[in-house]
């Protein structure tokens, strides 16, 4: 490959292209990456000098801004980023933390941008080590490449919803107790809603930002049934379902939110206390599979070692007469 370089002008050519795009990729991710960290940090010292927790929202506003007017520029050329599924997929953005109006539509979008640039990778690369590029190589691996790059967001978008399910999941007893707290000191369902989201911010940012957004929505006059049926629809989490139905029962029957808050925490409790064990259960199962695979194998050879050296040094001369 190297001799094909040094002979070939375009390919010299390509390369270096490549070179420098990558060096100027990498140097733009640098710059953007430290921007955004100076942004975040001037966000958050506004946030500690008004204390107001409405501005933590803004904090992904402008970059979910500029993925928007990028899709509308795009559908305005003439391709439609519209999926036929789209509240299906809407639930899975949601599921996995992408609460932007445009997500779905910048999911489609990065799978067709993969779909081409994967083979087109694949091509260049062909090229670049000088093998021959023929019409049924160019198809399968063209077609594996393009399938690769269909279902990489997928993959993608279904582990951040399995992390961030398990986040939530993580933190959510700790701000069921402070809640109970709070409601147990006086305080009304808002103000714990936002006393306890502005407390979790750190410790569990997800569980803080849910809480969060459901006080907004009660200041901004929804009702507590469509808050924290938005907060259930925008976790994804059976437990956070279960949690919005119980206090919805709870203020239509008018019984005490301490109380029910208190049992649904030992619940929670409970509940994390059993997956705990069911993991805990689960190590020796794990274990044994590079037990097997790696110890034993060792262990015998160790064991029959001493055996086949006394065998070939003793045992063989002299069943051939030496």
């Amino acid at each position: 490959m190297i001799e094909y370089l040094a002979t070939n002008a375009w390919a010299r050519t390509v390369v270096l292209v490549l070179v420098f795009a990558g060096i100027a990729g990498v140097a733009a991710w640098v710059a953007l990456a430290a921007a955004r960290r100076q942004e975040i940090k001037d966000e958050l010292r506004s946030i500690a000098r008004t204390g107001h927790s409405a501005t933590v929202a803004s904090l992904s506003d402008r970059r979910d801004d500029q993925w928007s007017r990028l899709v509308d520029r795009i559908e305005k050329a003439g391709l439609s980023l519209t999926d036929t599924k789209s509240d299906v997929l809407r639930a899975k953005m949601l599921a996995a933390g992408f609460d932007s109006p445009a997500a779905p539509r910048i999911y489609t979008l990065v799978r067709l941008l993969l779909v081409t640039l994967f083979p087109a990778l694949l091509v260049i690369l062909t090229l670049l080590a000088g093998q021959e590029l023929t019409f049924v190589k160019l198809y399968l691996l063209g077609s594996l490449s393009a399938i690769i790059g269909l279902y990489v967001p997928t993959l993608y978008v279904r582990a951040r919803a399995d992390r961030r399910r398990e986040a939530i999941i993580r933190g959510f007893p700790d701000s069921l107790d402070l809640m109970l707290v709070c409601v147990e000191a006086g305080l009304g369902l808002e103000a714990a809603l936002d006393r306890v989201g502005r407390e979790m911010s750190v410790s569990h940012p997800l569980v803080g930002r849910m809480l969060t957004t459901s006080t907004l929505l009660l200041r901004a006059g929804a009702s507590r049934e469509t808050a924290l049926r938005k907060m259930a629809d925008t976790a994804g989490v059976d437990e956070i379902a279960s949690f919005a139905t119980l206090l919805i029962q709870s203020d239509r029957l008018g019984t005490s939110i301490a109380a029910t808050l208190r049992v649904y925490a030992d619940e929670m409790r409970e509940r994390r206390r059993m997956r705990a064990e069911e993991k805990a259960h689960r190590i020796p199962v794990l274990i044994s599979i590079p037990v097997v695979t790696c110890m034993l194998p060792v262990m015998i050879g160790v064991l029959m070692l001493p055996a086949a050296v006394r065998v070939v040094r003793q045992m063989l001369p002299a069943m051939n007469g030496g």
